[in-house]
């Protein structure tokens, strides 16, 4: 039995989806639903069970036939200030699965996040020598750069691990992340609002307005990554999971305009409780993915914004 926390998450559908499309259901779902509408992404899908994320941990003892967790739950939100809370979700959380894991030799994949990398003053290699050096710009990113430094000190590890830095995902099942959903998916909808996609101004020397670069990943190929990895357990680590090719907002907007058929774009002020703490580069080195074993292409930008508008957003279908 595989355990998938963050099972009714954006990438955690996504990637229950995808592990179903292989012929495998044999998955113990672990969330918190709360009154949000992202239980609708297990529409469809296939599972032994759901249960909620606290009950999960308080009898996770009591569970004897786990082969292998994937753990993608939690606090997502990069605007989130509580420290404790994301400590007790991000770090805490996952140290309990960590050492359970470990105990029971059981094969480990976690999410991490290129938000660990704060302004990229140390770059955005995954080499694990350095990790220790980057200085995230949130509580978000730092309670992620806590796990990954916590397990790298850790002399007795799970069989087979790795954690993924995941870079500026977008695609289907993302619409109940309110804020947190991706310029895409904002775009597209500010474009059937209005006519207009809103780009924040550059607040910084040498960035043009919405010339701010991210490496832009569409969740499908952070499901093949991940899925490569479980069926392979090649070498354990951390690894980056981007596309490797930095873009700019400007281009993303004008392929959503492409496929939408119409609109322009408006660059507006970035709001000042984010602009001390946002990321105006970010691109993955993705040497050790594929020396690692993954040789598969990814999508570009081009091909992931017309999928993901054609395909679900215009359809109106969100949920894949």
């Amino acid at each position: 039995m595989i355990v998938l926390t963050g099972a009714a998450g954006f990438i955690g559908s996504v990637l229950l989806g995808y592990f179903n499309n292989q012929g495998i259901t044999d998955i113990l779902c672990v969330d918190r639903l709360g009154t949000k509408t992202k239980w609708k992404n297990l529409l469809g899908k296939k599972f032994i069970d759901f249960v909620d994320r606290d009950a999960f941990l308080e009898n996770l003892n009591t569970y004897k036939n786990i082969d292998y967790i994937i753990h993608i739950g939690a606090c997502t939100d990069t605007t989130e200030f509580d420290l404790d809370y994301l400590l007790k979700t991000n770090y805490e959380y996952s140290k309990i699965l960590f050492k359970f894991a470990t105990e029971k030799q059981i094969p480990f994949i976690y999410a991490s996040s290129a938000a660990t990398y704060g302004a990229g003053e140390n770059g955005y290699n995954d080499d694990e020598n350095l990790i220790e050096y980057l200085r995230p710009l949130n509580p978000y990113g730092f309670s992620k750069q806590l796990f990954d430094l916590w397990v790298l000190k850790q002399n007795e590890k799970p069989p087979f691990w790795a954690g993924f830095k995941f870079f500026n995902v977008y695609g289907p099942n993302e619409y109940h992340k309110g804020r947190m959903a991706s310029v895409i998916f904002h775009s597209f909808n500010q474009l059937k609002e209005a006519g207009i996609i809103k780009l924040f101004k550059s607040h910084k020397e040498g960035y043009n307005h919405g010339e701010q670069k991210r490496d832009f990943i569409y969740v499908f190929d952070v499901a093949k990554v991940i899925f490569f990895f479980y069926k392979n357990n090649t070498k354990s680590g951390i690894y980056n999971l981007g596309t490797g090719q930095a873009r700019t907002f400007n281009d993303l907007a004008n392929n959503v305009i492409q496929n939408y058929g119409k609109g322009k774009i408006h660059y507006i002020d970035m709001p000042e409780d984010i602009r001390d703490k946002y990321q105006y580069f970010t691109e993955a080195n993705m040497d050790k993915l594929k020396n690692a074993g993954y040789k598969d292409s990814f999508y570009t930008l081009e091909e992931g914004v017309s999928d993901y508008t054609t395909n679900f957003l215009m359809k109106n279908y969100k949920i894949f």
